[in-house]
């Protein structure tokens, strides 16, 4: 099966069946994370660090997520680039980037190393470490903090891994360090009684199998190459990575606060209540580690539908689109009424796995504290995971913005809020039903924006039309024109097409891209028109449009293999720019000079068409820089820059001898 057919495979085949076999490897790659997260809490709980033990690494959690917020955020962004290249057949800055994505990465974890080593007493006491788990937690970090660099290059090369096509030897290198970590957590904790070393022992040493086994690969991989210049960081080549990988940072990042938050008015008002400030900290990192595996079951359902989502959001099979939504929505409801059922029913068993406190003085109100939790602070949990679900839905059909709303609308502008109002008023109680009513009022706006979103959706029943053909060319001068909105560069490369008498492309590259993937040609052609005017770059990185993009490159370099032609637009100047005999040309005008063309010949009013202008022009200068990493209509990206002002056939006169002396200083 070819690239193309195995694209519109995903436009065919049973949907059931795409979504077992993208979604199930997602999903055992999210639960192996998860492992890290919840073995060393469960045997700690079970030994004689008990209660205070489970506190200690809870206040220690939020700081790893730090770290991996960087790791991900390198990680993901240099995978994502990673496949653009690929689609666009770059060998030359895919190295350069991943390079400096691992040389960057080593210098932040050792950088956080020296600003987290000496503050760390001051960190853990702020992420909630009380003076009876301070000392624990201190143990705990001091190891952990050791091996930061191994940690977070081990997470960021599983990312890139993945995007070269290896998906089993990142699960590989995951479950490796995850069995190492849960063999040697009893021998460390119970066998060796080394406590709290033991268990940050067991954990670093999986880490550094996970680590050990990402490297190996770096000496194997298929669509790159690494060199010994490629770890030089090179800033230009890493740039693109930075800005693909910013929404995993933040992503992360939020869950950072979230945790400060949450462990500062927890521990705040557990002083002050019967519990105490250390068990509602062990409660809530005990919490948090077992909502990872239901939140992670959904994400991994989701995140894997992605490629599907995508394709048929392109390919306007808004039928599909629709199906694969109800089919997620209700793998998700499943999963969430299951854990709400054993959180309501069964609480004092889940709290249960961890262990039973016997240094504290007071354990039944660890297990009042436990069940009240459970039943209070995820009583909403199907919402919690609708929402998610819904966010990262947003993001496969292209819709950053609502998935940004979607996403922060419960974690930052309601629960964090609720966390600190509600206290006051109803005590460290007030603390768990913040969740639940972030939940509900996040849930009404993930609806709403859900429901809107569906409704924009017209079942897309007509054909694609007739085929389109490469027109018959020769070889010769491959002439690319870009143009600022009202400027007519067109209608100006049309006559420069005539009066040459070759072939002109411009609707023609969409409507073959459509052939070439599968997607729809109105979509491809609207990408630009479809831009939102915030998230430009998280817009243009999402799958569904990458798939668009990857398409028209195709397109365009088959358009110039065939012979002498002018193309229009699409940053095709780029696209071509390592083939011989091409002469790229920008067409600009003033303003003014736009408005009235633009109210000629579409009818805009004067304020329409400035408005038109500005969005239209700042769509394609994103565009241009997301494709290129190089500024739109910067002069010397072209051979020639013309203001159409003078005139439609005096613009195109010029071009013409521009170019027939272009031909005989080349001898063509």
């Amino acid at each position: 099966m070819n690239e193309n057919q195995n694209s519109q495979f995903l436009g065919k085949e049973r949907i059931s069946k795409l979504m077992l076999k993208f979604s199930i490897p997602c999903v055992l790659s999210l639960l192996v994370s998860a492992l890290y997260n919840i073995v060393d809490q469960i045997f700690i709980g079970n030994s004689e660090l008990s209660a205070l033990g489970n506190a200690a690494t809870g206040v220690v959690f939020p700081i790893f997520i730090i770290a991996q917020a960087f790791a991900w955020c390198f990680g993901d962004g240099c995978a994502a680039y990673l496949n653009i290249c690929q689609g666009r057949k770059d060998t030359q800055n895919a190295h350069k980037s991943i390079g400096s994505g691992i040389s960057i990465t080593l210098i932040v974890s050792v950088l956080l190393m020296a600003v987290f080593f000496p503050l760390k007493e001051q960190l853990l006491t702020l992420f909630g470490a009380s003076e009876n788990s301070l000392g624990m937690a201190v143990e705990y970090f001091n190891i952990i903090l050791a091996f930061f660099p191994l940690y977070m290059l081990s997470n960021m090369m599983n990312a890139v891994i993945r995007a070269d096509g290896s998906p089993a030897w990142s699960m590989a290198s995951m479950l490796a360090g995850a069995i190492t970590n849960i063999i040697l957590d009893p021998v460390f904790i119970f066998g060796t009684k080394w406590g709290m070393s033991g268990a940050a022992l067991a954990t670093v040493i999986g880490q550094t199998v996970s680590f050990v086994i990402s490297l190996v690969y770096f000496f194997r991989t298929k669509t790159f190459k690494l060199t010994l210049k490629s770890f030089l960081p090179n800033f230009k080549a890493f740039s693109p990575a930075l800005q693909l990988g910013i929404s995993s940072f933040i992503t992360q990042m939020t869950i950072v606060i979230i945790s400060l938050v949450c462990n500062i008015m927890l521990a705040r008002y557990g002083a002050v209540s019967q519990y105490g400030a250390d068990i509602p900290i062990a409660i809530i990192g005990i919490e948090s580690k077992v909502f990872t595996v239901v939140i992670n079951l959904v994400v991994g359902i989701v995140l894997g539908c992605q490629p599907i989502i995508s394709y048929n959001m392109g390919a306007k099979q808004y039928d599909r689109v629709k199906k694969l939504y109800r089919n997620i929505l209700l793998c998700t409801v499943v999963i969430s009424l299951a854990s709400t059922l054993l959180f309501e029913l069964a609480p004092r068993t889940v709290v249960g796995i961890f262990g039973t406190p016997t240094n504290i003085p007071n354990p039944e109100d660890y297990w009042t504290f436990g069940t009240l939790t459970f039943r209070i602070f995820l009583s909403l949990v199907i919402f919690t995971c609708t929402i998610k679900m819904t966010s990262i839905f947003f993001q496969a059909v292209g819709k950053p913005v609502r998935a940004v709303i979607a996403s922060m609308i419960r974690d930052i502008v309601c629960f964090i809020p609720l966390i600190i109002i509600l206290p006051i008023f109803f005590g460290i109680e007030g603390i768990l039903f913040a969740a639940p009513a972030a939940d509900l009022i996040a849930m009404v706006v993930a609806a709403i924006l859900t429901v809107t979103f569906m409704r924009t959706l017209k079942l897309n029943k007509d054909k694609q039309s007739a085929s389109t053909v490469l027109k018959p060319s020769k070889k010769g001068v491959i002439i690319t024109i870009a143009r600022e909105h009202g400027s007519s560069g067109k209608q100006i490369g049309k006559l420069v097409a005539d009066k040459m008498g070759i072939p002109f492309y411009y609707k023609e590259m969409t409507a073959l891209a459509a052939q070439e993937s599968g997607l729809d040609k109105e979509f491809i052609s609207d990408i630009n028109a479809n831009s939102p005017s915030l998230l430009h770059n998280l817009y243009l990185s999402t799958n569904v449009v990458q798939q668009a993009i990857t398409a028209q490159d195709k397109v365009i370099r088959k358009i110039a293999d065939n012979g002498s032609c002018v193309i229009v637009g699409r940053a095709a100047d780029y696209v071509l720019r390592n083939y011989k005999n091409i002469i790229r040309i920008f067409i600009y005008a003033p303003e003014d000079y736009r408005i009235k063309r633009i109210m000629e010949v579409y009818g805009d009013s004067e304020q329409d068409a400035k408005k038109n202008i500005h969005r239209s022009d700042e769509a394609r200068a994103a565009y241009y820089k997301n494709i290129s990493e190089l500024n739109w209509g910067e002069r010397n990206n072209y051979e020639l820059m013309i203001d159409s002002s003078i005139g439609l056939e005096a613009s195109a006169d010029i071009i013409y001898r521009y170019i027939l002396n272009y031909k005989s200083e080349n001898n063509m």
